[in-house]
C-alpha cells in the first residue's frame, strides 16, 4: 500500500531567539525576528521522508497556514524532500488569532480533498505549545490517532507506534488512515542546505488557497486580553548544612 502523506509545517519564531513582549502587551514582537520551521514539524517531515525512502510512501504534501512568509517554511520542507506544498493563506487578525481547531479543520478538508492516507504532525508548536492540532484533526476525520510517537512501523494497512508516556513507553497498533504526532526522539531531521532550498525546492509546486476555498471559517473565537513576561525569578540562597536548609524551609512555611 503506497501512502499519500500530509505533513503540517508551521512557521514559528526560531527556538534560539529571546522572546520580547510588545509595548502594548497585546502579543510578542515578530517584526525583524528570525523565524524557522517548528522543530517538531521538521521531525514529522523527516519521518515522512524515511517512509518514502522505504517505498512505503508515494507522495508527501507539506502544508502551512499563514501569511506569504510561510512559503519559506514550505520551501524548506520541499528541500528536505517533500514532493509539493500547499499554502493556505491567512493574514492579519485572523492569523494572529488562528487556533488549533481552525488549523485542524483545514487539515481535515485537505486530507479529504487530496485522498490522504496518513497525516504526520509535530506533537506541538514551540510558540503556543497547545498540543491539540493532531488530536482535533483525528477527531474531525474520525481516524485513529497515535500521539507522541518515538517509533513508527508500517504493517500492511496499519501502523505499529511506540509512544512516549509518563513513566515509560507504550506500543499501540492503529489502522490506516491515521494521524501521527511526532515526539522529539522519533528521529533526527536532515539538514536542508541553502542551495537545495533555492534550487531544488523552487522547481517544486506550491498550490495557494484560502480557508474559504476549503469551506473553513477562521473567524477568531479567542480574544487576547494581555500578554506579559513571566515574573523575574528571585535569587536563591546558599546554605552550609542540611540543618540550615531545614531551618530556612521552616521560616518560609514550607515545612
Amino acid at each position: 500500500m503506497a501512502l499519500r502523506v500530509l505533513v503540517g509545517v508551521k512557521r514559528v519564531i526560531d527556538y534560539a531567539v529571546k522572546i520580547r513582549v510588545k509595548p502594548d502587551n497585546m502579543g510578542v514582537v515578530t517584526e525583524g525576528v528570525k523565524h524557522s520551521m517548528n522543530p517538531f514539524d521538521e521531525i514529522a517531515v523527516e519521518e515522512a521522508m524515511r517512509l518514502k525512502e522505504k517505498k512505503i510512501v508515494k507522495e508527501i504534501i507539506a502544508v502551512s497556514c499563514g501569511p506569504k512568509q510561510n512559503q519559506e517554511t514550505i520551501r524548506t520542507a520541499l528541500a528536505m524532500g517533500a514532493d509539493r506544498g500547499i499554502h493556505v493563506e491567512i493574514g492579519g487578525k485572523e492569523y494572529e488569532n488562528l487556533g488549533p481547531l481552525h488549523v485542524s479543520k483545514i487539515f481535515a478538508k485537505l486530507a479529504e480533498k487530496e485522498d490522504i492516507n496518513l497525516i504526520i504532525l509535530g506533537k506541538q508548536a514551540i510558540d503556543g505549545d497547545n498540543n491539540q492540532t493532531g488530536q482535533m484533526t483525528a477527531a474531525l476525520l474520525d481516524w485513529p490517532q497515535a500521539t507522541f510517537a518515538s517509533e513508527v512501523t508500517v504493517e500492511d494497512n496499519s501502523l505499529k507506534v511506540v509512544r512516549e508516556i509518563d513513566g515509560g513507553l507504550e506500543t499501540i497498533h492503529v489502522k490506516l488512515p491515521a494521524v501521527v504526532t511526532a515526539d522529539l526522539r522519533l528521529n533526527e531531521p536532515r539538514y536542508a542546505t541553502l542551495p537545495s532550498i533555492m534550487q531544488k525546492a523552487k522547481k517544486k509546486k506550491i498550490d495557494k488557497m484560502t480557508p474559504s476555498d476549503l469551506g473553513v471559517d477562521v473567524t477568531p473565537t479567542v480574544e487576547t486580553v494581555r500578554v506579559e513576561d513571566p515574573p523575574v525569578r528571585e535569587a536563591g540562597q546558599k546554605v552550609e548544612t542540611v540543618e540550615d536548609m531545614v531551618a530556612k524551609l521552616k521560616e518560609a512555611g514550607v515545612v
